[in-house]
């Protein structure tokens, strides 16, 4: 099948060429030390390919938030040596200072981390300076971080246009993956979102009842949409306040014929923490001085019905308050059963949010999901069918 946007297949010789190949280093450190090296290991793929094809491989990457000033403690110097470890060979750190004398010296084969992208103001502000800047010292650019490609920087979108721009490994998965999704997926698609309020999923929620046949609302934005329905949540987290909103949404699923599915029996308990006293009930059974914390047993059985007759699922967010006993039950049964069918090859199911990626982990089934996206912000705004700038790029080029 050919593809919308240039890989490492479609390369060619590399070897001798100098590739700046965006990537995400940014990983979360204590001590000078990666406390997870899941980034880095995402990165595996793309720059062991292309220095074993003799490439001189040349890493693109951001560390913090240093708004264009140098700070030591943001310095990807402090990332040569773990990455080295996790690479199993060396890396060279590149500061920006004599970067174009340091570059010359590197031979085919050879990898190094260029010092952080923000410690230049233009970056984030995609500077022509600065994007010319980068493109001096490579020959083709590779965007390997799809969890940066919703922004329009320097070193994510402007060097697509001036230099030969291609597709990393770890981002053609996600790209095939998200296409399999809700590019072009097999129907019916079921969706599962999350969360602890609509207003911070008003845009996926809108772009998904257009885009799916079954949509499996949880967590605490389900309460504002059975508020809005009627139902008196007693002192569950709610906001009223969109109620009417919630009103639209569900009007809009009606007229694109998709089924949206609430709980209607939950898990409530006095107080918000591990192992309170609870109660199963019906969910017009709230008391007024009760909270809703987790869908119940039989509603989470009916949605496990409703995956085995989807061929595809997206998944963003909890169903309830998951970090919490034994608020997790739900979600834990729900991902477990999504695991099983997409085991059996019936079911295609794609992953993503910082709160879900924790949640598969807990229920033990993240690695037998179809694919599961780190990519957070990036990820949310796929979600809501806006245009990725990073992705964008790589399509025109």
């Amino acid at each position: 099948m050919t593809k919308a946007f240039k890989t490492l297949d479609d390369m060619g010789e590399v070897s001798g060429k100098r590739v700046l190949v965006r990537e995400d280093l940014n990983v979360p450190m204590a001590d000078g030390a990666v406390t997870d090296d899941t980034r880095l290991r995402a990165t595996l793929p793309t720059v062991t390919e292309l220095a074993d094809r003799g490439a001189i491989v040349l890493i693109l990457a951001h560390y913090g938030r240093p708004k264009g000033v140098p700070s030591p403690d943001m310095s990807l110097a402090m990332l040569a040596r773990p990455y080295s470890h996790v690479l199993g060979r060396e890396v060279r750190y590149i500061d920006w200072e004599g970067a174009e004398e340091a570059v010359a010296t590197l031979q085919p084969g050879d990898i190094a981390i260029l010092e952080n992208t923000r410690f230049f103001g233009g970056e984030e502000k995609n500077d022509a300076a600065v994007v010319e800047r980068f493109a001096r010292l490579g020959d083709l650019y590779v965007n390997d971080a799809f969890s940066a490609a919703h922004r329009a920087h320097a070193s994510t979108e402007g060097l697509a246009h001036v230099l030969p721009a291609f597709a990393g490994r770890a981002m053609e998965a996600e790209l095939d993956a998200l296409e399999k999704a809700l590019g072009k997926p097999e129907h019916p698609v079921a969706a599962v979102v999350g969360g602890a309020k609509v207003s911070t999923k008003l845009d996926v929620l809108k772009h998904l009842v257009t885009r799916v046949d079954h949509l499996i609302i949880g967590g605490g934005m389900a309460n504002t949409f059975l508020a809005a329905r009627g139902v008196n949540v007693g002192k569950s987290l709610c906001e009223h306040d969109l109620t009417g909103t919630a009103d639209e949404i569900l009007d809009a699923a009606d007229r694109a014929n998709c089924t949206v599915h609430l709980p209607y029996d939950v898990v409530v308990a006095k107080e918000f923490r591990a192992n309170p006293p609870v109660r199963t009930i019906n969910v017009h059974e709230v008391a007024a001085d009760e909270m809703i914390l987790d869908v119940g047993p039989s509603a989470v059985e009916a949605l496990g019905d409703v995956l085995k007759n989807c061929r595809t699922l997206v998944w963003n967010g909890p169903l309830g308050a998951f970090e919490t006993a034994p608020f997790d039950v739900a979600t834990v049964s729900l991902a477990r059963t999504a695991a099983a069918l997409t085991q059996d090859g019936s079911l295609v199911s794609v992953a993503g949010g910082g709160d879900t990626v924790a949640a598969l982990n807990q229920a033990g089934v993240a690695d037998r999901f179809t694919f599961v996206s780190t990519a957070g912000g990036a990820f949310l705004e796929w979600m809501e069918g806006k245009d990725l700038p990073g992705v964008a790029a790589l399509i025109r080029g």
